[in-house]
């Protein structure tokens, strides 16, 4: 729901598009952020953030 107000809007990861990234591209963007998502480097460990970017991408249909 936050999402909502947010621009730009967040990556749908169920789309193609967010596939065509490769893994560490999206792991960078969990770690530095990307505008108006902030960083999550000190908030979540490298291990959980590459678990993020495996269950991510079990979304893909």
């Amino acid at each position: 729901m936050a999402s909502v107000a947010l621009s730009p809007k967040p990556a749908d990861f169920r789309k193609e598009q967010f596939y065509k990234q490769t893994d560490g591209a999206i792991f960078w963007k969990l770690t530095e952020g990307n505008t108006p998502m902030a960083p999550y480097k000190d908030a979540v460990s490298e291990t959980q953030r590459w678990q993020l970017v495996n269950y991510i991408k079990t979304f893909k249909k």
